[in-house]
């Protein structure tokens, strides 16, 4: 979704939780996606804060995989 999220919140979370939201992130991505490339898209903002959550995601599951 848009919501914005913190790492420190991100660290609470399961890497099970983690791995969903992450699927959830890449989905909306997609879709995010296809709207850019049917013109759809107008909050172009939006595309750059998933990115970044994907980005803030892969991030916090990679380091509680090596604790």
């Amino acid at each position: 979704g848009d919501v914005k999220m913190k790492a420190e919140d991100l660290r609470e979370k399961s890497v099970d939780e983690l791995q969903k939201t992450l699927g959830e992130e890449q989905e909306a991505q997609f879709k995010l996606r296809m709207q850019q490339a049917t013109g759809q898209l107008t909050e172009s903002h939006k595309a750059k804060q998933v990115r970044r959550n994907i980005a803030r995601l892969k991030t916090v599951i990679t380091q509680k995989a090596g604790e």
